[in-house]
C-alpha cells in the first residue's frame, strides 16, 4: 500500500520579526489585507502600520511583536491559498515555537484570529510586566548535551527553556545566575553561549505572575476542539480537546519549549515535509539540524509566489510517484 505523504505546517515565535514584514503580503493578496485589517480593527490601532513602517523599537516589544508574528503567519497562509486555492496541501500536523503555538491553534481551528490576537497582546503584557518584577534574560548554549547544561542549571540557579536541536539548548534565568551560568558553561566546554534580544526570562519560573494573569485571560476565551492535530510545546504531545489546550497555554509560559521533541514525534508520527510559514526561517534551520532526511520549505511574506510554486511542484510530484508505485503494485 502507497503511504500517502504526511504534512506538518510549523509557525515561528518572537524573535523572527524584522520591519517591513507582511508588507508584499498586503499590497498583492486581498486575502493576506483581510487578516490585517481585521487584526487592527480588533486591535483598535494599526498593528499593520507597526509590521510595515516600525519604528523597529516599537515592534520589538513583547506587547506587540507577539500579535505581529501572528497576524504575518495567519496573512501567509491565506496568500498561498488565494495562490493555488484548494489544492494547498492539507496539514496533518501544526505546531509553533512559543507563541507559534497560538498560531496553529488558530489554523487548526480551535481559536478564532480576534481571540488569538487579544490573548497574544494581553500575553505580551504580562510577559513584561512579569519581568519588570523579576528581571533576567536568555542565552542559547552551542555545543552541550542536555545533560550537562541541565547539571549546570542546578548548580547556577537558571533553568532550560527551550530545546530547540541537538547542540542548541536555551537557558532562562535572573542576569547574576546567567553570569554564574555562562562561567561554568565555558569550563564545560560550551561552544558559544549567544544572549538573545528578549525583554526577560521566558519559560521559567520568573513568568509565574504571567502565568496567573494569563490563566484568567484564558478562561474568557472559548476554544473549540482542534480539526487537526496540534503538537505541544510542553509535552511533545497532541492537544485534542479545549481543555488540554488551556491547560498547555497556562503551562507554557513557564516551561519548557521541548520544540525538538515535538519535531520528532511528528517525524515518528510518519511526517515527511515541514512547511514553516511566516517570516523568516529560524524553525526550518532547527528541523533540518534535528532530522537531514526530512523535507523542508519555507512559506514567507517576501518571496511567497516562488516558494508556494516550489511547494506545489514538489506535492504534485509526490503525488504523481505515489500514483506511480501504486499501479506498479496492483500489476504485481
Amino acid at each position: 500500500m502507497v503511504k500517502k505523504e504526511k504534512v506538518a505546517y510549523v509557525f515561528p515565535g518572537q524573535g523572527s520579526q524584522a520591519v517591513g514584514m507582511g508588507l508584499h503580503l498586503y499590497t498583492q493578496f486581498s486575502s493576506a489585507r483581510d487578516v490585517f485589517d481585521e487584526v487592527d480593527q480588533t486591535l483598535g490601532f494599526p498593528l499593520s502600520r507597526l509590521c510595515f513602517e516600525g519604528p523597529e523599537d516599537e515592534l520589538t516589544q513583547t506587547i506587540n511583536v507577539q500579535p505581529a508574528m501572528l497576524t504575518v503567519s495567519i496573512a501567509c497562509l491565506k496568500a498561498a491559498e488565494e495562490i493555488i486555492g484548494s489544492s494547498l496541501p492539507h496539514p496533518d500536523f501544526v505546531a509553533g515555537h512559543s507563541l507559534g503555538e497560538y498560531t496553529a491553534l488558530v489554523v487548526a481551528g480551535a481559536l478564532r484570529l480576534s481571540e488569538a490576537v487579544r490573548l497574544v497582546r494581553e500575553r505580551g503584557r504580562l510577559m513584561n510586566e512579569a519581568a519588570a518584577v523579576g528581571p533576567g534574560g536568555m542565552v542559547a548554549v552551542l555545543g552541550l548535551d542536555g545533560k550537562n547544561v541541565g547539571d549546570i542549571c542546578s548548580s547556577a540557579g537558571t533553568e532550560i527553556s527551550n530545546i530547540n536541536c541537538p547542540g542548541q539548548i536555551v537557558v532562562s534565568g535572573a542576569d547574576e545566575k546567567l553570569a554564574e551560568f555562562k562561567r561554568l558553561a565555558e569550563i564545560k566546554g560550551a561552544r558559544r553561549i549567544i544572549r538573545l534580544k528578549v525583554s526577560g526570562a521566558f519559560h521559567s519560573r520568573l513568568m509565574r505572575p504571567a502565568a496567573e494573569g494569563l490563566k484568567r485571560a484564558i478562561s474568557g476565551v472559548t476554544f473549540g476542539e482542534p480539526l487537526v492535530p496540534v503538537m505541544a510545546n510542553v509535552t511533545a504531545d497532541t492537544l485534542i480537546d479545549a481543555e488540554a489546550i488551556k491547560e498547555e497555554l497556562a503551562d507554557q509560559i513557564i516551561r519548557c519549549v521541548r520544540w525538538q521533541a515535538s519535531v520528532e514525534n511528528m517525524i515518528a508520527s510518519g511526517v515527511t515535509r515541514f512547511v514553516e510559514i511566516g517570516h523568516g526561517q529560524v524553525l526550518a534551520d532547527l528541523i533540518k539540524r534535528i532530522n537531514p532526511a526530512v523535507s523542508v520549505l519555507n512559506i514567507g511574506d517576501v518571496d511567497i509566489e516562488k516558494q508556494v510554486e516550489k511547494w506545489w511542484t514538489e506535492h504534485r510530484r509526490e503525488h504523481i510517484k505515489g500514483l506511480l508505485e501504486k499501479v506498479i503494485q496492483s500489476e504485481k
